[in-house]
């Protein structure tokens, strides 16, 4: 890309939350044990070795949450390094999932602005899991996430006891919606904010939880009656590289969750709280959020670079702004409500939870009643069980097999 002589800044946006953090640079910082890692994934099992190679090192099991069709259950079993406390489970059907009715998913189904993937089903599963199993601290990854040094998730950990979610750094490839992708592109001043590609979290602590929408770990580290939880950062995550501007309708898919979560931290940035979030903050901000993606278009036009790199570009921002066209005061309002009630329906499903589970017993009851049961494959578990049959009850070896396969 070409560099412009003019930075690219803008009254409009924020590019940088990182003021709300509290950044823990002390390399001394308190340890502590991480009590598992989740990895939701639709990649290929070649990207969980690093989650594997982290899980190894840390003593700890690993958890992956497969769906589509390039991955699951068994073939990571197969591939994944025998000494790995691996708990591979497929989730094939989010709605047969034991998780609330969320009001925010009814009230986004069938529009436009309904999301088609499941990452914030597979967190919440991992959360549920963690509850019953009585896993504390735990570590949510990414499939495209790489951790080059695994006492960074040791340490933010150690910060859980003072925090409800810590996050690491992301370098390598930027961590942003398509928009603010585009905002950097032309020497805007943009940042990176923690996310569920790298999270630990309490999970007693935080009772959150992930709507199904773009940005949803921004809510996750929100509180509906004030504003974001106690957070921090430490350590460094690299993001795999990938083309934002490939399709125009990731654009699409992020323009609300980007615009409530951007709205949101507007006000977060000037010590203001959620509370202020009315109709006419919402009607003042999407006023802004035009001007903004406006600008961003008009900097883009200017910018030189090739034609084919221009074109993805700008596509990509009118989607953006076409999207932005269907997004009206009163819906975001009418989703913060909603959400806010979602908060406390999640809490009472969480309260209502077994604990204290074995793991056989905790993934017996993650399905929803009348549900087909998940599969799942623990490699490690089913060879320490093989090991414990007595020679005179060998034939029982086939029946525990599938009990735990």
């Amino acid at each position: 890309m070409g560099q412009l002589t003019v930075r690219a800044d803008t009254p409009d946006h924020h590019g940088s939350h990182c003021d709300l953090l509290w950044a823990a640079d002390d390399p001394a910082t308190h340890r502590a044990r991480v009590d598992a890692i989740i990895v939701p994934t639709a990649r290929r099992p070649a990207y969980l070795q690093d989650a594997a190679r982290l899980a190894l090192h840390l003593g700890c099991p690993l958890v992956t949450l497969h769906s589509g069709k390039w991955t699951n259950a068994r073939e990571a079993a197969q591939r994944l390094p025998r000494e790995v406390d691996l708990l591979a489970i497929d989730v094939t059907d989010p709605a047969g999932l034991r998780l609330p009715d969320f009001e925010t998913s009814r009230m986004l189904a069938g529009t436009r602005f309904a999301r088609r993937t499941d990452i914030s089903a597979k967190r919440n599963l991992g959360l549920t899991l963690s509850h019953m199993l009585g896993w504390e601290r735990i570590v949510f990854l990414d499939d495209d996430i790489v951790v080059p040094d695994p006492l960074d998730l040791s340490r933010a950990a150690g910060l859980l006891d003072t925090h409800n979610a810590v996050g690491l750094s992301i370098g390598g490839f930027p961590d942003n919606s398509v928009v603010c992708h585009a905002y950097r592109e032309v020497d805007g001043s943009q940042k990176s904010f923690i996310g569920g590609g790298a999270l630990a979290v309490g999970a007693s602590r935080n009772r959150s939880f992930f709507p199904d929408i773009y940005n949803d770990d921004w809510f996750y580290v929100l509180d509906a009656g004030k504003g974001l939880q106690p957070v921090a950062v430490t350590g460094t995550a690299i993001q795999h590289p990938y083309d934002p501007f490939r399709n125009p309708d990731r654009a699409r898919a992020e323009e609300l969750g980007d615009v409530l979560a951007e709205g949101i931290f507007w006000l977060l940035d000037q010590g203001r709280s959620i509370v202020d979030a009315d109709q006419r903050h919402w009607t003042e901000f999407l006023a802004r959020r035009k001007r903004f993606i406006g600008y961003v278009l008009d900097m883009v036009s200017r910018q030189p670079m090739q034609a084919g790199d221009k074109a993805r570009m700008v596509a990509a921002l009118k989607a953006a702004l076409g999207r932005l066209q269907h997004i009206t005061p009163c819906l975001c309002r009418d989703y913060l409500r909603a959400w806010a009630c979602d908060r406390e329906r999640w809490q009472h499903h969480i309260d209502r939870l077994p604990t204290q589970q074995s793991r056989e017993s905790a993934l017996r009851t993650l399905a929803r009643r009348g549900k087909p049961p998940l599969t799942w494959h623990a490699p490690r578990r089913l060879e320490t069980a093989a090991w414990a049959v007595r020679p005179d009850h060998a034939d029982l070896l086939p029946a525990l097999t599938d009990a735990i396969a």
